[in-house]
């Protein structure tokens, strides 16, 4: 959050995320971000992360989460726990944008994560990202790319 109470947005591709709790501001134990997603987009890269558990509660929308190759629909008021080590992605397969909130317990996944990730796919300036860039990225951070 900046100094003037405004929530950073930052912009992965199509989506856009808002931390509400980073893991420094609870000691590690948590980290809770905001993330919406347009219409027929999702995240791509499938993968899984051994350091934290996370629980997503649908706000808006509905989101197709596939976790360890079974489908489940989490809409505004539901939620799906991805336990650690659960392969898993998600996709906007509705006709309205979605948004969600994400809970990471421990708070080892933070902003760096998105900021950096946003970065490689501009630099691809509409073309396909550098995916040993995004692998490398997502490994420093505590997720683990699928296939």
């Amino acid at each position: 959050m900046s100094a003037s109470g405004v929530k950073e947005e930052i912009r992965v591709g199509g989506m856009t995320i808002r931390f509400v709790v980073e893991g420094a501001q609870s000691g590690g134990s948590i980290a809770v971000f905001e993330f919406e997603v347009p219409v027929r987009a999702g995240i791509a890269a499938a993968h899984s992360h051994d350091g934290f558990e996370e629980t997503i509660y649908g706000l808006e929308g509905v989101l197709t989460w596939t976790v360890d190759g079974l489908q489940t629909e989490v809409r505004p008021g539901e939620a799906l726990v991805i336990p650690r080590g659960a392969v898993h992605r998600f996709d906007n397969n509705g006709d309205v944008d979605a948004k969600a909130l994400a809970i990471g317990t421990p708070g080892v996944l933070g902003p760096d994560f998105f900021r950096e990730s946003a970065a490689v796919l501009d630099a691809a300036d509409g073309g396909p990202p550098d995916l040993a860039a995004i692998g490398a990225i997502m490994r420093r951070h505590g997720l683990t790319p699928a296939g």
